[in-house]
């Protein structure tokens, strides 16, 4: 298994390509290596089948560019924090060695959505941890990231990523899963306004643009407070 910069791991197939796509895309234009890990392979989703949404994430990864896309297979609607699966989930992010893991958002109607945030964070930090799965070597993310996509959370993200000149082919990636979104004014953590999906898409994209003055945007939280070494290089505009 390849290591990679980026890492973006979520619960369901589609997930990614929902809340940070258009970043996975910015970064593999930039040269950075990228990955998904899917924790479930979606078999309780009510349109489609694993089978089909597998085909469809095959597809989707092509157009994201990923060096690889794995599935834990986790049982979809079922998924647990628990010793199992977070030393399930070490291995493979030792396997990666990203430096940078996009998790999802800590909050989220869907509990495989608030339960992946948790198992994420702490498969990351136990993943530096030489006495858990002692036959892989140890490796910790410097950085993890949650996305917060479609949410409006109590605090503001951290920062949004321009994904302006990516959006068209995130977009793309999303229209692979025909099978969940064609035809459909609302899934997952996409609430709806009477609009079809793919429109409250777009639109969604462009209100998280507007907070950094761009045309669309993804936003994300860390825990910790972001540097800042030179104040001219600060880029949003107050007026």
């Amino acid at each position: 298994m390849t290591t990679v910069d980026v890492l973006a791991i979520a619960a369901h197939r589609d997930d990614v390509e929902l809340t940070c796509g258009g970043t996975l895309l910015k970064a593999a234009a930039q040269g950075q290596r990228t990955a998904i890990i899917d924790l479930t392979q979606g078999e309780m989703g009510s349109r489609g089948s694993a089978e089909l949404r597998a085909a469809e994430a095959s597809h989707a990864a092509e157009i994201l560019g990923v060096a690889a896309r794995v599935n834990l297979g986790l049982p979809d609607a079922a998924i647990v924090n628990t010793p199992e699966t977070r030393a399930k989930l070490v291995r493979v992010i030792r396997q990666f060695q990203p430096r940078v893991v996009l998790a999802p958002s800590i909050t989220g109607k869907h509990p495989d959505h608030r339960v992946s945030a948790e198992l994420v964070t702490d498969a990351c930090f136990l993943s530096g941890l030489s006495k858990i799965e002692p036959d892989v070597p140890r490796f910790r993310p410097f950085k993890l990231v949650h996305s917060l996509t479609y949410r409006e959370e109590p605090v503001k993200p951290t920062f949004v990523v321009d994904i302006s000149d990516e959006f068209e082919r995130k977009l793309l990636a999303i229209r692979a899963y025909a099978s969940q979104f064609d035809g459909v004014k609302q899934a997952g953590e996409v609430f709806p306004n009477g609009e079809p999906l793919y429109d409250i898409v777009r639109h969604q994209a462009a209100h998280y643009g507007s907070l950094i003055r761009v045309q669309f945007g993804e936003p994300f939280y860390t825990a910790e407070t972001m540097r800042v070494d030179d104040l001219l290089s600060l880029n949003v505009s107050t007026f």
